[in-house]
C-alpha cells in the first residue's frame, strides 16, 4: 500500500476520515478494489487509503490527533469524483425547446439563438449554478463548461462567480462565434463578436482566473464554438493564444454531424478534422467534443496526437447525430472523457446517467457486447480517470495518496440497487441513476445524505425558473 504523504494527522489541513465503504474503488493504475475501505483526506489532498482495519491502525499509531470528523459511508460505494467534460450550462434556462419536435442540431440551433439572445449576466449566473448543483448531485466534481454567447454584458466571469459560491471544480472555457449569417456561417450577426474582440477578452480571463498549479480548482481553456460559427483567423489565434500559456486548453465541437461535414466539405475543401488540423488544433492540449462521424484513419491520428475526444451520448440520440465509436477509439489509445452537454439538447445533468448511456449506447453500435462493448467498469473510467486525461491533469479522477481529495459515494442499499449487491459497482451502472448520497470536493464536504450543503434549491429554482420565463417572453416564445 502507499505510504501517506504526511507523517501525521498534525502536519497539514483538516482531516476527514470516511470509512466502511461496501467497495472503495481507487482507479488507480492497477484497479484496485477495496471492500470495507476507508480513505482519510487532510486539507485538500488524499493521505491514505486501505481497508478499515489498515487506516484506523495508521491513524491510531499517527502522532498528533484524531481526525476532525469522521463520516460512516456502510452501504456506499466510493469512487473519484466523476469528471464532466462537455457542457452548456447556460442552456438549462430552454429546456426541451426544439428538442420535442425532432430537429436536427443546424435547425435545434436556428429555433434557440434567439433565445440565447435574452440572455443577460443574472440569467447565466442563475443558470450555471442551477445546472451545477444539478451535476454535483449526480456525482460531478469537476465540470469544463462551454460559454460561447455573450449577449448583454453577458461575462465568463458570471458562471465562475457561481461555480466558486457552488465549490464544484471549475474549466471555464471562454467560447466563441464571430462568423454570423452575412459571412456564410450559421449564428446570427447580431449575436457573433469581432475576433478582436474575442481574443482581447480570452486573455483577459486567463490572466484574471486561470490557475495552472496542482489541485486548481479554476482552470481557463479556449473553445471557438464549432468550424461554422468561427472564422479561420480565430481558430488559428486561439491556438497560437493557448501555446503562450501552461494549462490553458483548446476545446471545440467536431464533427458532430453529418450537416457539419457537408459545411466544412462546401466552405474549406476539407473534412472537418482535416480542418481542424489545417488551423494547428490537432494537439494534445486540444479535446473535441463529439466525434460521431469519423473514420478509422482519423481515430489513428487523433491518438497519435494525443488529443481528447468527449464523448456526450444523450444529447447525440435527442438531436439524431449519430454514436460516436467510442469502442474503437480507445482501442486505438485515443483519450475519451464523458460530457452531458448543454440541458437543451439532454433534458437533464446526471453524470451518472452519461455513465450509463455511454456502456448501452457501445453494445448497440458494435453488435458484439460481450467482445466489444464498454463494460460498467470501462464505463466509470471513463468519467474518473477518463476525464482527467482529457482536461490534462493528473491530480483528480483517482483516488490515491498525494491526488485532491475529490470524491463522491453513491449508496447501494437502497430500493433502486436491491438484489445487485453481487456486484455493487457495476450496480451504479447498470441499475437506474441516483443521488449522490456524499461530494467531497478539495476536501470540503459539497453533499451529504443526498442533499447539497447550504444551498436553498427551492429558491434558487424559482428564480431560474423567473428568468427562463423571461427570456422566452422577450423572444415571443412564449
Amino acid at each position: 500500500m502507499t505510504q501517506p504523504l504526511a507523517s501525521s494527522l498534525s502536519d497539514s489541513g483538516n482531516a476527514l476520515l470516511i470509512r466502511g465503504a461496501e467497495i472503495l474503488v481507487t482507479m488507480d493504475t492497477t484497479r484496485l478494489e477495496i471492500r470495507g475501505g476507508s480513505i482519510l483526506l487532510q486539507g485538500n489532498t488524499i493521505a491514505r487509503i486501505g481497508s478499515d482495519a489498515e487506516v484506523a491502525q495508521w491513524v491510531a499509531g499517527a502522532a498528533g490527533r484524531s481526525p476532525d470528523r469522521t463520516i460512516d459511508a456502510s452501504g456506499c460505494v466510493i469512487l473519484p469524483g466523476l469528471i464532466n467534460c462537455h457542457h452548456h450550462l447556460f442552456q438549462s434556462l430552454t429546456r426541451t425547446i426544439g428538442t420535442a419536435q425532432g430537429r436536427s442540431l443546424f435547425e435545434w440551433l436556428q429555433l434557440l439563438y434567439p433565445v440565447w439572445a435574452e440572455m443577460d449576466p443574472d440569467a447565466v449566473y442563475v443558470s450555471a449554478k442551477t445546472t451545477l448543483a444539478e451535476l454535483a448531485l449526480s456525482g460531478a466534481t469537476t465540470v469544463s463548461d462551454h460559454l460561447y454567447l455573450f449577449p448583454n454584458g453577458v461575462r465568463l466571469d458570471d458562471e465562475i462567480r457561481a461555480a466558486t459560491e457552488l465549490g464544484v471544480r471549475f474549466h471555464a472555457t471562454r467560447g466563441s462565434m464571430s462568423l454570423g449569417e452575412s459571412k456564410g456561417g450559421l449564428p446570427p450577426d447580431r449575436i457573433v463578436q469581432s475576433d478582436e474582440t474575442i481574443l482581447n477578452d480570452c486573455q483577459r480571463v486567463i490572466e484574471a482566473f486561470h490557475d495552472p498549479r496542482r489541485n486548481a480548482m479554476l482552470r481557463i481553456g479556449l473553445a471557438p464554438c464549432s468550424p461554422f460559427s468561427v472564422t479561420e483567423d480565430l481558430m488559428r489565434e486561439t491556438s497560437r493564444l493557448s501555446r503562450s500559456h501552461r494549462a490553458v486548453g483548446l476545446h471545440t465541437h467536431l464533427a458532430e454531424t453529418l450537416e457539419e461535414t457537408r459545411f466544412c466539405l462546401q466552405k474549406f475543401g476539407q473534412r472537418p478534422l482535416d480542418y481542424a488540423e489545417s488551423v494547428g488544433w490537432l494537439e494534445a492540449r486540444s479535446w473535441f467534443a463529439h466525434m460521431v462521424h469519423i473514420e478509422a484513419a482519423e481515430i489513428e491520428r487523433i491518438a497519435r496526437a494525443g488529443a481528447g475526444v468527449c464523448h456526450c451520448p444523450t444529447s447525440n440520440m435527442i438531436l439524431g447525430s449519430g454514436i460516436a465509436p467510442v469502442r474503437r477509439m480507445l482501442d486505438r489509445g485515443v483519450h475519451v472523457a464523458l460530457g452531458v452537454d448543454g440541458s437543451a439538447s439532454n433534458g437533464g445533468n446526471q453524470m451518472l446517467g452519461e455513465v450509463r448511456q455511454t456502456m448501452l449506447l457501445q453494445r448497440v453500435v458494435e453488435q458484439e457486447p460481450t467482445a466489444k462493448g464498454l463494460s460498467a467498469r470501462t464505463a466509470l473510467e471513463l468519467a474518473t480517470r477518463g476525464g482527467a486525461a482529457v482536461l490534462g491533469r493528473d491530480d483528480i479522477g483517482v483516488l490515491e495518496p498525494g491526488k485532491a481529495a475529490d470524491l463522491v459515494a453513491f449508496r447501494v442499499d437502497d430500493l433502486e440497487h436491491a438484489g445487485s449487491l453481487f456486484d455493487p459497482v457495476a450496480a451504479l451502472v447498470t441499475c437506474a441513476p441516483t443521488r449522490a448520497w456524499l461530494s467531497v470536493i478539495n476536501g470540503r464536504v459539497v453533499v451529504e445524505n443526498g442533499n447539497l450543503v447550504g444551498v436553498d434549491l427551492r429558491s434558487l429554482v424559482d428564480l431560474h425558473n423567473r428568468f427562463a420565463e423571461t427570456m422566452l417572453r422577450r423572444a415571443r416564445l412564449a
